[in-house]
């Protein structure tokens, strides 16, 4: 099977935006490849945080995919900072990173502007995202599109590697796009982010996910119940494909175009819906915060599974790169 590698940051609890844009992909990849996926804490200071609250999110986050269907038995689920080898290939590779190429890439530059200081963390963040995925020789990435320039970034500094010190050595990895691309939040303007406030968390109970929904945006051009809308413009048609039956995502789209429905008697079905099919998450997220060592303990046996492929790979780079054997 081919090997993939995805991570995501330690923000705490899920929301739908990263389970249907992400983790809702890695549970189908985790019965179809060879998966390691990581909580990337390493990625996440590149950004002003809160120290006193990393752990207590990374933690969040673990149970949250776990909750959320990865399986220890399918897949690695893992905490990036746990494997040392993440920060020593990172830096072996920085010696073949172009400068002129991470100054260029869209997501330094924006993030750079509404910083006072620039830091070396924030512009040598793809190379520690290429020393991820290269680290496990993985071919496949799970990806939006917005993260495409960055595995571009990757391939390049593969090749470069590769070219000096051993032919083939890493595979290229290739992007496999998510089908869900872009989930916007309930102001259907923005990407879905705790940061907006625009957001439903996937843990949050049936009355708050209603008190959510009731007043999310929809398609400008329906004022009143008996205008016809555009459901390809909806954000909430767009919930529904995520969460309602194939039947019901087209009765929604003909509803919407002959205002056979209201707004809210669209949301009500999505409520009902979104509800049903998080409740498992819900529960077993419950149990797990009720058994935090245990949840550590899969965490430390994925890391030493993970250690055990990124050990192999650290000891053939040194060797390739003419670094004096460990005595």
């Amino acid at each position: 099977m081919a090997r993939i590698f995805s991570g995501i940051q330690p923000s705490g609890e899920l929301h739908i935006g990263n389970y249907l844009g992400a983790v809702q992909n890695w549970v189908r990849l985790q019965t179809e490849h060879d998966c390691l996926f990581s909580i990337v804490d390493l990625h996440a200071i590149t950004q002003p945080y809160d120290p006193g609250a990393l752990a207590s999110l990374t933690l969040d986050m673990a149970v949250s995919l776990f909750a959320a269907g990865l399986d220890p038995g399918k897949c690695i689920v893992f905490v990036q900072s746990h494997v040392a080898e993440h920060t020593e290939l990172n830096w072996l590779l920085t010696t073949l990173a172009p400068l002129g190429e991470l100054e260029r890439q869209t997501q330094f530059k924006d993030k750079a502007q509404r910083q006072e200081s620039v830091t070396m963390g924030l512009l040598a963040y793809p190379v520690l995202q290429a020393a991820d995925v290269l680290l496990y020789k993985a071919s496949l990435v799970p990806v939006g599109e917005d993260q495409v320039q960055h595995l571009e970034l990757m391939r390049e500094i593969a090749r470069r590697w590769n070219a000096r010190y051993g032919h083939d050595f890493f595979p290229e990895p290739q992007p496999l796009l998510t089908r869900t691309k872009r989930v916007l939040g309930l102001d259907g303007k923005a990407k879905m982010s705790k940061s907006l406030g625009n957001t439903i968390g996937l843990f949050e109970s049936p009355e708050a996910i209603w008190e959510k929904l009731r007043p999310a945006a929809t398609d400008p051009a329906r004022k009143t119940r008996k205008d016809p809308g555009t459901p390809e413009i909806c954000n909430i048609f767009t919930l529904h494909q995520g969460f309602s039956a194939p039947d019901t995502v087209e009765e929604v789209a003909q509803k919407c175009r002959t205002a056979g429905w209201g707004c809210l008697d669209c949301k009500r079905v999505l409520a009902d819906n979104m509800i049903k099919t998080l409740a498992p998450i819900r529960e077993r997220a419950a149990a797990l915060k009720r058994d935090p060592a245990g949840v550590l303990d899969r965490l430390r046996d994925c890391a030493n599974r993970a250690r055990s492929l990124a050990q192999r790979t650290i000891a053939d780079v040194r060797g390739k790169m003419g670094l004096l054997k460990d005595v």
